[in-house]
């Protein structure tokens, strides 16, 4: 659906934002409505996805995985093969550009995993501008390795102290950064939420996905899947993946939100399975809180999901049933991790093994006609470390 005027999808979405950011989205806002139908902008950003991105991505047959499972048809939407390997340099590539266009010399960014802030620093040192990333305590010891690339991609990379340390605390900062330096200074937002219009925006740079979802799998199946996975944290590569599809209802769209330890316990990040309506970060949604309405801390072993709240086109997208949402332990993640290497010879991000680990559920139950398409969101060297220490094993990245 669109947003409307204001921004909203349903009851989500909406500018809760200090008066002091109000002319900096009011500028990106008239911006992008100028350049989303402007041929050269179009022109510019289709080259760099296709001769730099490396788009479009293949959308892969998983015949062992397939046949293991014993039920529908799997395929994979290999966002992993991007350049920087993941889906964050599509969204990326059209903010940096739009961002050059609007005469900004500077990108700042809030990163969980790295992969985006490793896209961002990407963009930026393609197109000559100066880089800034807030990244939490905890994820940049937990993504050592994204730091290092960001930092030798030039960017500056600040670690984040406050709150939990992780990927919300992140986004604070940014805001608090953009807020006090507006005039050179572009926020590259890397998921589908905070005030409007970046939820339309992201959305729209990642919509990709489900564009190139759909003619190749009528090039190869004859019509459309029927059923579309994805993990979902804020939601970008969700949304991505979903949109194109949302007026064809025969088409199941399915997110995979990270439950981490259990949505019975206080050490998760599942927003649907346990939030409540609230304000954050510049948009009404969902969001996971304690008893008093504050934004509670929230834990997945995948860095790039534990984010309190979802963006709000999903938000509305749940009230109005048109997707399911469903949550997926750290342990069943790990599991799929580890299944689609050995099967399908691919390392996936952790993030992206939450969709794997439901479609895994699922496909078993679904008769051998039907087609389900998974979208790896990202690729998984970056959480090797990771899972061999939730295995007990210590490896030195």
């Amino acid at each position: 659906m669109m947003a409307d005027r204001k921004g909203r999808f349903g009851q989500h979405g909406g500018q809760y934002i200090p008066e002091t950011l109000m002319n900096a989205v009011l500028e990106l806002e008239e911006a992008y409505e100028h350049y989303k139908n402007d041929p050269e902008f179009n022109r510019e950003l289709d080259e760099l996805l296709n001769s730099y991105g490396g788009r479009p991505s293949r959308l892969y047959y998983a015949q062992r995985m397939t046949e293991d499972l014993g039920g529908a048809r799997i395929y994979l939407k290999r966002e992993d093969l991007n350049h920087t390997g993941a889906h964050k340099i599509n969204n990326v590539l059209g903010q940096a550009l739009l961002a050059k266009k609007m005469g900004k010399t500077r990108l700042i960014a809030e990163t969980g995993a790295g992969q985006h802030g490793v896209a961002t620093a990407t963009a930026a040192a393609l197109m000559g501008m100066e880089c800034v990333v807030f990244m939490g305590k905890e994820d940049t010891i937990r993504q050592a390795l994204n730091v290092y690339r960001m930092k030798l991609l030039g960017a500056t990379v600040i670690p984040v102290e406050s709150g939990t340390a992780t990927l919300k605390d992140a986004c604070s900062a940014a805001f608090k950064e953009w807020t006090g330096r507006i005039e050179d200074t572009h926020y590259c937002l890397g998921s589908v939420m905070g005030p409007h219009p970046f939820p339309t925006i992201v959305r729209d740079f990642q919509a990709v996905i489900s564009k190139e979802i759909k003619e190749q799998c009528l090039e190869a199946e004859g019509r459309l899947p029927d059923a579309v996975l994805a993990c979902v944290g804020g939601g970008s590569n969700a949304i991505g993946s979903f949109y194109n599809f949302i007026n064809d209802t025969d088409v199941r769209l399915i997110g995979c939100e990270a439950a981490g330890r259990g949505v019975n316990t206080a050490e998760t990040a599942a927003t649907i399975a346990t939030g409540k309506l609230g304000i954050f970060h510049g948009m009404k949604s969902y969001f996971c809180q304690d008893e008093y309405g504050q934004i509670a801390p929230v834990y997945s072993i995948s860095a790039g999901l534990d984010y309190p709240g979802i963006g709000p086109e999903h938000a509305n997208l749940y009230d109005t049933g048109r997707a399911e949402y469903v949550p997926v332990t750290d342990e069943e993640a790990v599991q799929a991790f580890e299944y689609l290497a050995r099967t399908e010879g691919i390392i996936p991000a952790i993030e992206s093994a939450h969709a794997v680990a439901h479609a895994m559920k699922i496909v078993p139950q679904m008769d051998k006609d039907k087609i389900v398409v998974i979208t790896i969101s990202g690729r998984g060297d970056k959480d090797c470390a990771a899972i061999a220490r939730y295995r007990g094993e210590q490896i030195n990245e």
